[in-house]
């Protein structure tokens, strides 16, 4: 079963722009393993929350402009 692990951080995405990521990946996954693979093909978005992570020493947090507005 192809498996994906996405790691993003809180509110990056909106839902359809998650939904998206979860087909192209299924899509891309299917290409390598043969379209048999896809129905059994998992895709996690594990989003975490700011301060949740770091970078270059630094504690993260998602910019204002920079998170998804909530969609449908």
């Amino acid at each position: 079963m192809p498996f994906a692990n996405f790691k993003l951080p809180q509110a990056a995405l909106s839902r359809s722009q998650k939904a998206e990521l979860i087909h192209r990946t299924t899509a891309l996954l299917a290409e390598y393993f043969g379209d048999a693979a896809r129905p059994h093909t998992m895709v996690l978005i594990e989003e975490v929350p700011d301060g949740g992570y770091g970078r270059a020493d630094e504690v993260f947090i998602v910019p204002d402009a920079f998170r998804a507005r909530p969609d449908a």
